[in-house]
C-alpha cells in the first residue's frame, strides 16, 4: 500500500515516516524537497507542492491507499494576531486544499488520518473527557474545530476519516522535551502554576504505533483521543521527571512569568490543562507501549 504523508519532516512526521516505510510505500508531501531529503529515508518519494496549486498532489494521491495529514506549526509561543494567523493557516489551508485534491482523484485513497489536538475540549480540570467531551470556545478549541471540519469533506467521497487529536507528545528531537530537559537537567525546574493542572500527555512511539493500528483498521473512523490512559497532574510530571533525571524539580514557575513569556491566551491554557483518556482506542484494543509517565520519560531520556 502507498501512504502519503503530509507534514512529513516536523517531529512527528518523521517518526511516523520512519515507521511507515518499513511496511509500506511511502511519500511525502513538502515545499522544501532539499531539505526534506535531508532529513527523511532515502526510500521516501518526495513530492513537490507550491502552495498554489493542485496537480502534483492529485498525481501523488492517485491509487494511494491513505493519507496521514500532520501538518501545522508549532502553537507554543504568544499568539498574536499574526501568529493566530499562521496557526490557522498552516492547518486549515493545507487540510482544506487536501480534500480538494481528493475530489480530483479518480482511485481515491480509501483512509485519511487528520490531525487534530485536545484543545478542542473544554479545559475544564474538574472534568475526565473522553472522545465524546464537550468542546471548548476558547482560541485553541477553536482552531482544532476548524482543522477537523476542513478534513470532514472527505467523507463525502468515501473516504475513511480519523481525528488525531494529540496531547502533549514526549520524545527527542522535538516538542515539550527539547524545551524541558536543560533546565531540569541544572536543577532549575518545577512544576508550573499551581501544579494541579493536569497534563494529558502521549511517549511518540505510542503516537506512531496507533497510527500504525489505525492505517489497519477499515472498520475504526471518527476522533481518536492520542493520549495516554494515565494523565498525571503538573506537580507529578515534574517530580517524575526529576527523579528520572535525579536532580531537584521544585522551582516553581509562577503564573505571572508564564503569561508574560507566553501571553494570557497560552499560559491560561497551560495553567488550566485539561484530564483526556484514550478511551477509543484502548476499546478497539490498542496496547500502549507506554502507558506510565516514569516508564515514557526513561525511553526518551535513555531510549
Amino acid at each position: 500500500m502507498k501512504v502519503v504523508v503530509a507534514g512529513g519532516t516536523g517531529f512527528i512526521g518523521r517518526a511516523v515516516v520512519q515507521a511507515c516505510v518499513g511496511q509500506y510505500t511511502v511519500a511525502v508531501l513538502t515545499r522544501e524537497v532539499a531539505g526534506a531529503r535531508a532529513r527523511l529515508p532515502a526510500e521516501v518519494e518526495l513530492v513537490h507542492w507550491d502552495g498554489r496549486t493542485l496537480g502534483e498532489w492529485v498525481s501523488a494521491l492517485e491509487g494511494a491507499g491513505a493519507i496521514i495529514n500532520l501538518t501545522g506549526e508549532d502553537i507554543a509561543r504568544r499568539w498574536t494576531p499574526a501568529v493566530k494567523q499562521r496557526l490557522r493557516e498552516s492547518r486549515i489551508g493545507p487540510t482544506r486544499l487536501l480534500t480538494e485534491a481528493l475530489a480530483q482523484v479518480q482511485r481515491r485513497p480509501a483512509t485519511l488520518l487528520q490531525a487534530s489536538a485536545i484543545g478542542i475540549y473544554d479545559q475544564n480540570p474538574s472534568l475526565e473527557l473522553d472522545e465524546n467531551g464537550a468542546f471548548g470556545h476558547d482560541f485553541l478549541a477553536n482552531l482544532a474545530k476548524e482543522w477537523e471540519a476542513a478534513a470532514r469533506p472527505a467523507e463525502s467521497l468515501s473516504v475513511r476519516v480519523c481525528w488525531l487529536r494529540f496531547g502533549v507528545v514526549l520524545g527527542q528531537g522535538g516538542g515539550i522535551m527539547q524545551r524541558l530537559l536543560t533546565p531540569f537537567r541544572w536543577g532549575l525546574g518545577g512544576p508550573i502554576g499551581s501544579g494541579r493542572q493536569w497534563l494529558s500527555w502521549i511517549h511518540l512511539a505510542d503516537v506512531v504505533g496507533a497510527v500504525l493500528f489505525l492505517l489497519e483498521r477499515a472498520d475504526l473512523s471518527g476522533a481518536f483521543n492520542f493520549t495516554a490512559p494515565n494523565p498525571v497532574t503538573m506537580d507529578e510530571f515534574a517530580r517524575t521527571l526529576g527523579r528520572v533525571l535525579d536532580r531537584p524539580a521544585s522551582l516553581r514557575v509562577p503564573a505571572f512569568a508564564l503569561r508574560m513569556l507566553f501571553g494570557r491566551e497560552l499560559a491560561e491554557t497551560l495553567l488550566t490543562g485539561s484530564r483526556v483518556l484514550p478511551r477509543r482506542l484502548l476499546a478497539a484494543g490498542y496496547e500502549f507501549h507506554y502507558p506510565h509517565l516514569e516508564s515514557a520519560l526513561r525511553a526518551v531520556i535513555n531510549p
